[in-house]
């Protein structure tokens, strides 16, 4: 049987090793980190959200992030919600969601009425929207967490805080360590995303949210226990420190725009992640000297991980022989 090891408990390394595994191949995933949860995976929105991502991205991130929903209903059963998406703007952003709708597909125009029927939280609020019933949202702490426990399952093993295991009768290393990987790798920048978490019960949310706006475009995605989270935030750095008070301000600004009530919100969290890039922001499957790397996830990591890492274990398995024990 094939061996392999997988550096990094992110959302691209639990992914590859699960498709290893059900290839039939062992599989260690190491990390130097304690446990899962500890990696900027966690501070992922979890929009799979295809469509949406074309207005900033390139058409790759749709052919490669349509079938997302279904790699994790199948890895993850019950894990994704696939209500969709609503795209708002206030009347005096118009412009910015006509231009919106132009660079994207797989939506449809609501007005007032289906706006209110969508969200009723919202009723009154926004004029017009666009609604991608296509696209789907999960949490990404229980979907790591549930990932890791079914790659258990399926007989991965788990190395985290200590050295990798002996490379000696593996095939192949898999780099999966995400931000880790910008110091060694050519072209991989940082950038970074930061993020809150406010718990209010006056609102309530079926699907992720984005609201435009030309200076604080700004998502909502709803979580359990009346939690939404809240982020946006593209800087150009790989400075992993606490979220800036310039960014706080600015997110719960947005916040309060798309609902008053979350200015009554607690902030229960806030959190700060690096997401590498490659110069296009799309992710690649790169060949290293140890064997590959899944590396430039940028912002799309729980959107373009299925497609990767599939790619990934597909190439691994080329002229080898994967057998069920």
């Amino acid at each position: 049987m094939s061996c392999f090891i997988v550096k990094g408990a992110g959302v691209a390394g639990l992914a590859v090793a699960h498709e290893l595994l059900r290839r039939g191949a062992n599989v260690d995933i190491v990390d130097l980190k304690e446990t899962i949860g500890q990696g900027s995976s966690f501070f992922a929105g979890g929009m799979l959200a295809p469509y949406c991502e074309t207005e900033a991205a390139e058409e790759m991130v749709l052919k490669r992030g349509l079938h997302a929903a279904d790699w994790w209903d199948q890895a993850v059963p019950g894990a994704v919600t696939r209500n969709g998406t609503l795209v708002v703007a206030q009347p005096r952003e118009l412009s910015d969601l006509l231009h919106f709708a132009s660079r994207t597909t797989g939506h449809v125009w609501v007005d007032r009425d289906g706006i209110a029927a969508l969200e009723p939280s919202l009723a009154g609020r926004f004029d017009k929207a666009l609604f991608f019933a296509a696209e789907a949202h999960l949490d990404p702490r229980r979907a790591l967490v549930r990932l890791a426990e079914n790659i258990r399952q399926l007989g991965g093993q788990f190395h985290f805080g200590s050295r990798p295991p002996s490379t000696k009768n593996c095939s192949v290393i898999l780099d999966c360590t995400g931000p880790a990987a910008i110091a060694h790798m050519r072209g991989l920048r940082g950038v970074r995303g930061e993020m809150l978490h406010l718990e209010t019960g006056e609102v309530s949310l079926s699907r992720p949210v984005r609201m435009l706006h030309p200076r604080h475009p700004i998502y909502v995605v709803p979580r359990d226990n009346h939690r939404f989270m809240v982020g946006a935030t593209m800087i150009e750095m790989d400075d992993d420190g606490p979220i800036s008070a310039r960014s706080l301000m600015e997110l719960l600004n947005a916040a309060y725009a798309l609902h008053p009530a979350f200015g009554e919100a607690r902030v229960v969290e806030t959190g700060v992640g690096i997401r590498p890039a490659f110069t296009d922001n799309a992710p690649r499957v790169v060949e290293t000297t140890e064997g590959l790397a899944i590396a430039g996830m940028y912002r799309h990591g729980f959107l373009l991980a299925p497609a990767m890492a599939v790619s990934a274990a597909t190439r691994l398995s080329k002229g080898l022989r994967f057998t069920k024990e």
